[in-house]
C-alpha cells in the first residue's frame, strides 16, 4: 500500500457552535477556534474536521445548508474562514470541511426555485412525487421520526426528506446537481482546505421508488465521478459517513487505487449497546464479545485493501467515558484505557472535542433544556405513544446527540470559559472539575495521556502500518491485540471492566519488554502472568532478547 500523509495523522473534530465563543453571543465561532489553535497544536493534532460552517438557518445545527460558498452569520465571515485556514496552516494543521451533499436547506435558492412550479428548471434538483391514494407516495420514514415525504400545497406533490422537513434531499440522478456539487467542492479546494468529511454519503445513490435508501446501484459511480472532477488529482483526505457499510463495501470506498475516497466512517461498533432491530433509543448492555469481533473484523478485512477510521465519539454520539467506561469510581482509568485501546489500532484516529479532557454525558431534567431536533421529535413521538417522561429521559441521557454538543469546558469560570454571554446550550454542570485548565495543570491528566498516545504513534511505525492480531478473542473482560511490523511488536492489553483479571502471554519471558504508556503508574512488565486492575490499559513494545 502506498503511504499517505493522512494514514499517520490525528484528526480532531470541532463542533463550531460549541467550541469557543469570541464575541459573547453564546455561540461558538471561527475567531473562537482561531484563539484555541495553539491548544490544539499542544495536543499534537494534524487535521481539524470542521462540522458545517456554511450559511444555514440552523434547523439541524448547520447540516441544513442554504449557501455552500458563504459562512454562517453566527460563525463569522469568509474573511474569518480564510484567516482560520492561514493560521492553521502556520501550525501545520489542515482543515477538513464537512460536505453535506445529500440534502440542502429548504431555504437554499435551488429549493426555493424548485417548489415554485412543476416545470421550473430547478424542479428536478430535488425528488418530487405525486400522492398515492391521497397520501404519501410510499412508507419511507425520516431518520428524525415520521414520514420522509412532505406535502407541498403549491404544486400538489410531495418532496423527499430523510431528515428534517426543512432538509429536502437532492436528486443525484440529475447531472446538473452533481456538477453543482463539484463546483462547490472545487471552490473550497481552491481555498486551500485539506479535504472533506462527507455527510451520509451512502444515501446519495438512493432510489426512493424502489425503497432503496443506501448503497444504491449508482452510488460508487457517483463517487468515482466526484473523484475525477474534484479531489482525485489532489493530495487530500476524504472520508465518507457510511452507517450501513460492510468491510466488502468499505474496500470499494477506500480502495488503494485512489478511485474513490481515503476512508469511511463505519458504525458497526456503535450499535452494540442497543436492542437489535429496535434503534438506538432502546438501550441494552454493551455486547463486549461483539465489540471485539467487530473491531477484529474491520482491522483484519481492511488490512491491505483499505483504511479504517478510528473513533469513539462524534457530534452524533454519546461521550465514550459515559458510554463504555465508568464515569464515577474509575473515571480517569477508564477514560485513559479507552483512549489507549483505540489509538493502538490500525487506521486514522479521530478525537472529538472534549474527549481529550474526559468530558462526559449530561443529564438535564427538562426536555426544554435540549436543543437537538432528533431528541425533541423522539420525545414528542414517544409521549404520544404512552412512554413516561422518565423512560424517555433515560434514553436521552444515554444516547442523545446533545451529550456531545454541550459547550467545551475550558476552565472553572462561569459557563466553563466558553462564552461571556448566555450559551446556546447549557454547560455540563461538572465543568468546574472537568476542564482544560485542570487537565493542563495535572501531568497525570487525560489530556496528557492523549498527547502521549499521539507522540507514540509518531514514533513507532508498527502502530500506523503494522499488521493486527487479536489476542484472547473470547475473554469476557480483556481486550488485547498485537501490532506487528518487521521485527517490532506492539502489544495492547486492556481490562474493560472493574474487577481484577489475569492475562497470560505465552513466551513473554523470552522477550525484552518496555511499557510505552499505561494508565497506572506501576504496571507490571510480567506479561506471562499479568494481573490487570480495574480498567487498566497498557501498551508494550516487545523485541527479541539479544
Amino acid at each position: 500500500m502506498e503511504k499517505k500523509w493522512w494514514q499517520s495523522s490525528i484528526v480532531y473534530q470541532i463542533y463550531p457552535r460549541s467550541f469557543m465563543d469570541s464575541n459573547g453571543d453564546g455561540i461558538g465561532d471561527l475567531q473562537g477556534i482561531i484563539s484555541k489553535l495553539d491548544y490544539l497544536k499542544e495536543l499534537g493534532i494534524d487535521v481539524i474536521w470542521l462540522s458545517p460552517v456554511f450559511k444555514s438557518p440552523n434547523d439541524d445545527n448547520g447540516y441544513d445548508i442554504s449557501d455552500y460558498t458563504d459562512i454562517m452569520d453566527e460563525f463569522g465571515t469568509m474573511k474569518d474562514m480564510e484567516e482560520l485556514l492561514s493560521e492553521s496552516g502556520k501550525r501545520g494543521i489542515k482543515i477538513l470541511m464537512d460536505l453535506v451533499a445529500n440534502h440542502t436547506s429548504d431555504e437554499h435558492p435551488w429549493f426555493i426555485e424548485s417548489r415554485k412550479s412543476k416545470d421550473n428548471p430547478y424542479r428536478d434538483y430535488y425528488i418530487w412525487r405525486d400522492p398515492v391514494d391521497d397520501s404519501v407516495p410510499n412508507d419511507l420514514g425520516s431518520n428524525f421520526s415520521g414520514s420522509a415525504w412532505e406535502y407541498d400545497e403549491l404544486t400538489g406533490q410531495y418532496y423527499l426528506h430523510f431528515f428534517s422537513k426543512k432538509q429536502p434531499d437532492l436528486n443525484w440522478e440529475n447531472e446538473k446537481v452533481r456538477k453543482e456539487i463539484w463546483d462547490v467542492m472545487n471552490f473550497w479546494i481552491d481555498k486551500g482546505i485539506g479535504g472533506f468529511r462527507m455527510d451520509v454519503l451512502e444515501m446519495i445513490g438512493k432510489i426512493p421508488d424502489e425503497m432503496i435508501t443506501v448503497n444504491g446501484p449508482k452510488l460508487h459511480d457517483y463517487i468515482r465521478e466526484m473523484n475525477r472532477h474534484t479531489f482525485g488529482n489532489k493530495d487530500l483526505l476524504t472520508v465518507g459517513e457510511c452507517w450501513s457499510a460492510t468491510p466488502e463495501i468499505a474496500r470499494q470506498y477506500s480502495n488503494p487505487d485512489g478511485s474513490e475516497l481515503s476512508m469511511i466512517f463505519q458504525f458497526e461498533h456503535c450499535l452494540l449497546d442497543e436492542v437489535p432491530g429496535k434503534g438506538k433509543w432502546e438501550l441494552a448492555p454493551l455486547d463486549f464479545i461483539g465489540l471485539k469481533k467487530v473491531m477484529n473484523k474491520w482491522q483484519t478485512e481492511l488490512m491491505n485493501e483499505g483504511w479504517n477510521s478510528l473513533f469513539w465519539c462524534n457530534h452524533d454520539m454519546p461521550r465514550i467515558i459515559s458510554r463504555f467506561g465508568n464515569e464515577k469510581e474509575y473515571y480517569m482509568e477508564s477514560g485513559k484505557m479507552l483512549a489507549t485501546l483505540l489509538h493502538g489500532l490500525k487506521g486514522t484516529p479521530y478525537i472529538y472535542q472534549g474527549e481529550e479532557i474526559g468530558m462526559t454525558n449530561v443529564k438535564f431534567e427538562s426536555i426544554e433544556d435540549y436543543n437537538d431536533i432528533e431528541i425533541r421529535n423522539m420525545y414528542n413521538e414517544r409521549i404520544a405513544n404512552g412512554y413516561s417522561h422518565e423512560e424517555i429521559m433515560e434514553s436521552i441521557y444515554a444516547k442523545g446527540r446533545d451529550n456531545a454538543r454541550t459547550p467545551m469546558q475550558w476552565d472553572d469560570s462561569e459557563n466553563g470559559g466558553f462564552t461571556a454571554g448566555r450559551p446556546w446550550l447549557k454547560i455540563n454542570p461538572n465543568y468546574k472539575r472537568i476542564n482544560v485548565v485542570n487537565n493542563l495543570a495535572d501531568s497525570n491528566s487525560i489530556f496528557y495521556h492523549y498527547k502521549k498516545l499521539i507522540e507514540i504513534r509518531r514514533e513507532y511505525t508498527a502502530i500506523v502500518y503494522g499488521d493486527f492480531k487479536m489476542i484472547y478473542e473470547e475473554d469476557d473482560n480483556i481486550f488485547a491485540y498485537e501490532r506487528n511490523l518487521n521485527e517490532e511488536k506492539i502489544i495492547v492489553v486492556c481490562n474493560f471492566y472493574e474487577k481484577d483479571v489475569i492475562f497470560k502471554y505465552p513466551g513473554a519471558s523470552d522477550k525484552s519488554l518496555n511499557i510505552l504508556i499505561s494508565n497506572y503508574k506501576d504496571s507490571s512488565l510480567d506479561l506471562s502472568n499479568l494481573t490487570l486492575r480495574p480498567y487498566e490499559g497498557i501498551m508494550y513494545r516487545m523485541v527479541n532478547k539479544e
